[in-house]
């Protein structure tokens, strides 16, 4: 879930949402294959385990993680939560289209809204974390993540990371920005984009997150992905 489309994060119920999935791939480069790359870490950590496995997904509006995570495997069954119902009717309409509906629960509401005593064998939560606002949040966001997986389960975690203000952060912005404009996305879009870090952003330094993830719960944090100011880490959830 990322809102660098057209309207933002407080507007995921604006009609527009329902061009996601075709405009989200335009404007963050190598969208598919993060989920592919996902997939495949996936894959391996079950291959030593039960085939079936229950799975949790954070931000699960759109419904890619369902669809790149799930199709080919009809043991693995879903959990989304999301707080906008128009994403997630497009998740559901997603997951019907890929013929795994009846594998998918989605719910509409955040990660606390689920029962604690219910733990899952993996979880994701892509594209979400630069959304919460303030490190106590986010920490929590985590903290309530890990409480809800088993020990030795997989986090697969991505968000926009980078400290605002800095030359670095400053050139990876640019360069993105021309990236999405090269792909047909409006000066005006990308305007906006970049006027959002600080209100409806909250990026935080990649080592950042990584202490989060230890306070939380979890161990053995590992890059899999980057694409501009993106990361992707596998964390796995401390055996107790």
């Amino acid at each position: 879930m990322t809102d660098i489309n057209e309207h933002g994060p407080r507007n995921w119920e604006h009609p527009d949402v329902y061009q996601y999935e075709k405009t989200i791939p335009l404007k963050i480069p190598g969208y598919e294959y993060l989920y592919e790359l996902t997939n495949r870490l996936l894959n391996i950590h079950r291959e030593s385990k039960s085939a079936a496995a229950d799975i949790l997904i954070v931000g699960a509006g759109g419904g890619q993680e369902c669809v790149a995570l799930g199709a080919a495997h009809g043991e693995r069954r879903f959990t989304g939560v999301d707080p906008s119902a128009r994403m997630l009717e497009i998740a559901e309409l997603r997951a019907e289209k890929a013929g795994m509906k009846d594998r998918v629960t989605l719910i509409q509401g955040s990660v606390e809204c689920l029962p604690s005593d219910r733990l899952y064998d993996a979880a994701t939560c892509m594209l979400v974390l630069h959304f919460i606002q303030g490190l106590p949040a986010k920490r929590n966001i985590l903290h309530q993540i890990a409480e809800r997986l088993k020990p030795g389960a997989p986090l697969f975690l991505s968000s926009i990371n980078g400290e605002p203000g800095t030359s670095a952060f400053d050139l990876q912005m640019r360069t993105w920005v021309r990236h999405m404009q090269d792909n047909g996305v409006s000066p005006e879009e990308t305007d906006r984009f970049m006027a959002s870090f600080g209100s409806v952003y909250d990026p935080v330094p990649a080592a950042q997150v990584l202490e989060l993830l230890k306070e939380a719960g979890f161990e053995q944090s590992a890059s899999y992905f980057g694409s501009y100011l993106i990361d992707a880490w596998v964390a796995i959830r401390i055996k107790e």
